[in-house]
């Protein structure tokens, strides 16, 4: 028996495709004969290329479909050794006519009026499922508005890439009123999830702080996961103490996996799991977290404004005026400050302004759900899944899938893909809800009905594909965005949460002397950035998970790219491939990994060359360079440039603050990334190490 066809249909009714195969589709030769999942074919044996059987099997081809992650599949076999004249005639006709009757989809969620229905009534038809679990939740009707009211500020800002609405307005200075030139904060940060942890950290250094948030703050739509010598940062800047650290910790896992779908993979590109025990092994109570940075930001004497809407920000030459909405009175008010930090997230209108049509080239579409009454031996909650896809290409996307022991029995699962912004396909939350909620018993046995839903998770994770750390504008005068605003990371597992938290004191320091000085222009706020050029590299990663728009690809494709590359680091030494997957590998470690992966499978170019094309190659090369002439300069400044700054601090930050900045920038960018030393401390004892930074000057460390 040989397989001769393997088809992805992007279709959930697999017996409407079962149906034309057996009554509708026309073959033109050979004998049809219809079987439960398809039919066979019976062939002439004067079509026999040559004949004789020997292994007694009939002239016979076979097709049948199956159903898995809402996906139709189709395959096709060869009884015998022997092949027929009519193969190649088949398989043809057979694609051709699939893909004629069976198109790629992309269905938008309906418009609907909350005046005349509830959410429930209104999604019902459409997404049954996902009305029914929502309405278990808590705070069900709430959330789905949420998730549709995202949905649709996502699609409007990409099937609108040229004309983003003007949020940021140049105002006219106020002359005759001194007194306006006085803001009321020093810092405004838009966001209260993300925002909050950085607008508390400079609380606490003395600046006057204002958190506006859409939502009531404290609520948040993700959960977060990390390390702890990620969260070390946080100790270090003194927003938390070690024993602070231990409340907010839900649950602390023994290890992570790693593995991908590869029953339809060749031998040589099936991958052995992939431990990564201290990789997003933390779970922290989000809620309980937002609410302690919260109750720091105030005890420092900042203010939290919560359902308040941004509308827009006016900028002069002493201030940035923005206009909020009161959500729950519909009042409008204005408030000023210094400078305005954007942590609206990738519904922010201030990202789509500054960078136009180039403000996310790619995203993951996310759901899931925390949950709970799992029956035992479903899911030991000692482990967890990093990164698992249990079937592979599906309605155009490779689904995958998280899960993460939380609080008590509870448990975090994710599902999401990387795909490619397009205007016609922007992705869709509620379609992936709606995959969610049937195919969740695939990937691990549960009855749905007996479990308990906690809360839900969903979002839309950017990337941007950037060439060098000046390819995407994260500032404007008296305007900086961070996190998933700022959409400098080109993400394996890490969000946003993961690149602020292990670039927040480079991000604070800098910010840090900008306020000191006064160097609040574009010029000096767009160097404050989270870019590493390692990560940036690795964006050729991402853009091999995505399936482009319309096109059809081998179903089992991007899990042997992916079990390809992870069977790599599956078989190096666990400091790799931690260090890989938290974006901290050098120049040399690339370099070998690429070379393994490329002689393991020498497809592999050919394949990332037809998923990219020609123009994002050139793109990645411009990477590529990039990444070694940063690899270059780190070489020859990283023994000798951070004790030059130090010695040199007092008379260059003094005479020279522009190019103080910009030194301390260099330095930060030199140091991030880079895999940690031998000589460091284990992490498992970093939390019980006082940091001396805290006692320092904090501007004096480089």
């Amino acid at each position: 028996m040989r397989e001769l066809l393997y088809l992805e249909i992007p279709t959930p009714d697999t017996a409407k495709v079962l149906t034309w195969l057996q009554r509708e589709f026309e073959v033109g030769f050979g004998q049809k004969i219809v079987t439960y999942d398809g039919f066979r074919l019976r062939m002439a044996d004067s079509t026999t290329v040559n004949s004789g059987i020997s292994d007694k099997l009939p002239n016979e081809l076979s097709v049948f479909v199956w159903s898995v992650q809402r996906t139709t599949y189709l395959k096709v076999f060869r009884w015998g050794e022997n092949y027929s004249s009519y193969e190649g005639t088949f398989v043809k006709k057979i694609t051709k006519n699939i893909r004629d009757r069976f198109p790629h989809e992309y269905p938008e969620p309906p418009k609907i009026d909350l005046s005349q229905q509830s959410i429930f009534e209104a999604l019902a038809p459409r997404y049954p499922l996902t009305v029914k679990y929502f309405q278990k939740m808590p705070n069900g009707e709430y959330d789905l508005k949420r998730a549709y009211w995202w949905e649709q500020r996502w699609r409007e800002g990409v099937q609108n890439p040229q004309q983003p609405k003007q949020v940021i307005f140049r105002g006219e200075e106020n002359r005759e009123n001194p007194s306006s030139r006085t803001p009321q904060f020093d810092l405004i940060y838009i966001g209260g999830a993300l925002g909050v942890i950085h607008a508390a950290v400079m609380a606490r250094l003395g600046y006057k702080v204002l958190l506006v948030e859409r939502l009531p703050f404290g609520r948040m739509n993700r959960e977060w996961n990390i390390s702890r010598d990620e969260i070390q940062s946080l100790i270090n800047l003194g927003l938390l103490t070690p024993s602070e650290v231990e409340l907010i910790i839900a649950r602390e896992y023994e290890d992570g996996f790693n593995k991908f779908f590869d029953a339809n993979n060749p031998p040589h590109l099936k991958a052995p799991i992939l431990h990564t025990p201290t990789v997003l092994n933390i779970a922290l109570e989000s809620d309980k977290w937002l609410q302690m940075c919260g109750e720091k930001l105030q005890a420092a004497g900042g203010e939290i404004w919560g359902e308040t809407e941004f509308i827009r920000a006016d900028i002069d030459n002493f201030q940035v005026v923005i206009t909020v909405k009161d959500l729950t009175s519909g009042v409008e008010k204005q408030v000023s400050g210094r400078l305005l930090i954007d942590a609206m997230g990738t519904a922010s209108p201030i990202a789509w302004q500054l960078n136009g049509q180039r403000a996310f080239d790619s995203v993951c579409p996310t759901v899931g759900a925390v949950v709970s009454g799992f029956e035992p031996g479903v899911w030991d909650s000692t482990y967890g899944d990093v990164l698992y896809s249990h079937g592979d290409i599906s309605r155009g996307r490779q689904l995958i899938w998280e899960l993460f022991p939380a609080a008590g029995d509870e448990l975090t699962i994710y599902l999401f893909h990387y795909h490619q912004v397009n205007a016609e396909n922007p992705g869709s939350l509620l379609e992936m809800y709606e995959d969610f909620f049937t195919i969740l018993p695939e990937y691990r046995r549960c009855d749905m009905d007996k479990l308990e839903w906690k809360k839900p998770t969903f979002g839309y994770i950017p990337g941007h594909f950037s060439t060098n750390a000046r390819d995407r504008t994260v500032a404007f005068d008296r305007i900086m965005a961070i996190g998933d605003a700022a959409s400098l990371q080109s993400p394996l597992v890490f969000t946003g949460f993961g690149s602020l938290v292990r670039n927040l004191e480079r991000l604070t320091k800098l910010l840090d002397v900008a306020l000191k000085h006064d160097l609040l222009s574009f010029q000096h706020l767009n160097k404050i950035r989270a870019f590493q050029s390692n990560i940036a590299v690795t964006w050729m990663f991402s853009k091999g998970m995505m399936v482009p728009t319309g096109k059809f690809l081998p179903p089992q494709r991007i899990n042997s790219m992916l079990n390809n590359f992870f069977g790599l680091l599956a078989d190096s030494s666990p400091e790799v491939a931690e260090n890989f997957i938290k974006d901290r590998f050098d120049w040399l470690t690339f370099n070998s990994l690429a070379l393994k992966a490329a002689k393991k499978n020498p497809l592999l170019l050919l394949w990332i060359w037809e998923l990219a094309g020609a123009k994002d190659l050139f793109r990645w090369l411009g990477n590529y360079v990039n990444f070694t002439r940063h690899a270059i300069v780190c070489a020859l400044l990283g023994f000798w440039f951070p004790g030059f700054l130090k010695q040199n601090q007092t008379w260059l930050e003094s005479r020279y603050p522009g190019f103080w900045l910009r030194l301390l920038a260099i330095n930060y960018a030199i140091n991030t990334g880079k895999p940690p030393s031998k000589q460091q401390i284990k992490p498992g004892k970093l939390l019980h190490t006082v940091s001396t930074i805290q006692g320092c000057d904090r501007t004096e460390e480089a």
